[in-house]
């Protein structure tokens, strides 16, 4: 709380300028747009000038030496009380004009400006207390209020009044943060209905009165603003920080901040891991192609923040709940196929094939989703061996229409892509597997891939595809590339262009081999290979 002095406002001691207030039947006063305080500090603190001519000058010094001789000695000095009748300006003592006292005045920085009473607020007929506030830029405001108020309202100032013996009509506080706030929030103790003055106001105004409101133990004030961020909304996530923050800093007001934060939190604490399998379900069981799209966009964004932002263990039970739907949809899969590679399939009616074959794809779609997010979340190792352990899927992968089969595809040129962008790393074991697994049947679907599907990127995955290639051993690389070479040549551009990893897989064998082999007739003791000179 800023600094609280108890003193009478002594004879020349101010220079007060009268604002236009309104006046509600209330008695609550009208506090003036910030223009009024800035105005008042520019008056104080008058900006640089350009050197004035000689006339000017000539005119100043005139008017300096008439200034002085206006003055009128004998005006009483700040050394004791005087009695509460003379705390306003004696009509002895004479108004100096601004722009003389611009003039006398050397130019200070605004921290340095002389502390003076420029606007008043209330009725000083009536009145029988002044506070006067000082703000951190030099202004100053001097409300004539009644103790009695003051006393119904604010437990600050009442302790500060009700301890004064003898009692001071004055009391002026110091380092005021927002005067201005501190003069509607005093002027909030004359108004009997709280909330018609705070709803014409926006949240950033609200959050400063309930600010200077517990300072001042306003406490009726207090639990109209939050009755008021209660129930108005709030614009953004820098806003609901704020109001957040401010809300928690309060004390004892724990019932009436409750209901404020339970936009933010729930008392009734729900395991994230139902929360988040249901709305992965809901998203994985839509059959609507637009909110469905949208929505996968939307859920892969946020778990990607909650990602970045997860606490200790929150991640580890995120992934529990993603490989959870993958299990069911990979389930749901298979049990698809199989229909689909029965002997009759072929020759039911097109309602009965139909529904089978829109669900392979919806089911193949809905892995491809929750591999992208696990591999956002660098957590798709497990992925990519439950995949490469689908032998009978990509067994009866070969028995269906490319037409129905080809969704699958995607999911291992996804996989590929992330191997070759080192986005998931599972073992050498589990890469040969899903190579032996799952490549011809890419090859197989590769052509109508390229012209079918817009999202299908060749180069992207045939680098891929190459990449995985290489991170095995050399006869594994030899054995696969040597296969995939007897397929380009019949086929072209119908399968993934390889020829990349296929020079690198030369080099490697005739031109650099980074290890001499072995001799048989080696020394015994001599076990270190001689590398190869560079």
């Amino acid at each position: 709380m800023a600094e609280v002095k108890l003193r009478r406002v002594e004879q020349g001691d101010t220079k007060i300028k009268s604002v236009p207030i309104a006046v509600t039947p209330e008695g609550f006063w009208c506090c003036p747009s910030p223009v009024v305080f800035q105005k008042t500090i520019k008056t104080q603190v008058p900006p640089d000038k350009p050197k004035s001519s000689p006339m000017n000058q000539n005119t100043s010094v005139q008017r300096k030496q008439t200034s002085v001789t206006e003055r009128k000695p004998g005006t009483s000095s700040r050394t004791g009380p005087v009695p509460g009748d003379q705390r306003t300006h004696s009509s002895d003592a004479p108004v100096l004009d601004a722009a003389l006292i611009n003039i006398e005045t050397p130019r200070l920085k605004v921290e340095n400006v002389p502390r003076k009473v420029t606007i008043e607020f209330g009725e000083p007929g009536t009145s029988d207390l002044k506070v006067i506030l000082l703000g951190k830029q030099g202004v100053a405001v001097k409300l004539s209020v009644h103790r009695s108020i003051l006393v119904e309202n604010s437990s600050f100032f009442a302790n500060k009044i009700l301890s004064q013996q003898p009692f001071f009509p004055c009391i002026e506080i110091d380092d005021c943060e927002d005067v201005e706030v501190y003069v509607e929030t005093v002027g909030l103790m004359y108004c009997k209905e709280l909330k018609q003055q705070l709803i014409k106001q926006n949240v950033s105004r609200v959050l400063c009165i309930l600010k200077v409101a517990e300072e001042l133990g306003f406490t009726t004030c207090v639990r109209t603003c939050l009755d008021y961020l209660e129930a108005v909304p709030w614009v953004g996530e820098e806003e609901e920080e704020k109001v957040v923050s401010s809300v928690l800093r309060l004390k004892g007001e724990t019932i009436r901040v409750k209901p404020v934060l339970k936009r933010v939190s729930s008392e009734i604490p729900k395991p994230p891991k139902d929360t988040l399998s249901h709305i992965l379900e809901l998203v994985l069981k839509s059959n609507e192609e637009r909110g469905r799209r949208e929505m996968k966009s939307v859920v892969l964004k946020l778990l990607r923040e909650n990602n970045n932002l997860s606490f200790s263990g929150s991640a580890d039970l995120c992934n529990e709940t993603i490989y959870a739907s993958c299990r069911s949809s990979l389930a749901s899969l298979l049990s698809l196929f199989r229909k689909a590679a029965e002997s009759n399939f072929a020759d039911k009616s097109t309602d009965t094939i139909e529904p089978v074959v829109k669900s392979m794809a919806l089911e193949a779609d809905n892995l491809l989703w929750l591999l992208d997010i696990l591999a956002d979340r660098q957590a798709a190792d497990e992925f990519a061996v439950l995949w490469a352990s689908q032998q009978e899927l990509a067994s009866h992968h070969t028995k269906l229409p490319i037409v129905s089969r080809h969704h699958v595809s995607k999911i291992t040129a996804r996989l590929f892509v992330g191997i070759g962008r080192g986005q998931l790393l599972p073992c050498r074991d589990t890469r040969h597997l899903l190579l032996q697994t799952w490549l011809q049947a890419l090859i197989d679907d590769y052509s109508w891939l390229q012209h079918g599907c817009r999202s299908f990127d060749r180069k992207v995955v045939e680098e891929g595809i190459g990449r995985t290639i290489l991170t095995l051993p050399l006869e594994d690389q030899q054995s696969i590339l040597l296969s995939w070479l007897g397929i380009f040549l019949k086929t072209g551009d119908n399968c993934p262009n390889l020829q990349r990893a296929f020079e690198v897989w030369w080099r490697r064998t005739f031109i650099r081999p980074y290890v001499e082999p072995v001799s048989l007739q080696q020394p015994s003791g001599s076990t270190t290979p001689k590398a190869e000179e560079q």
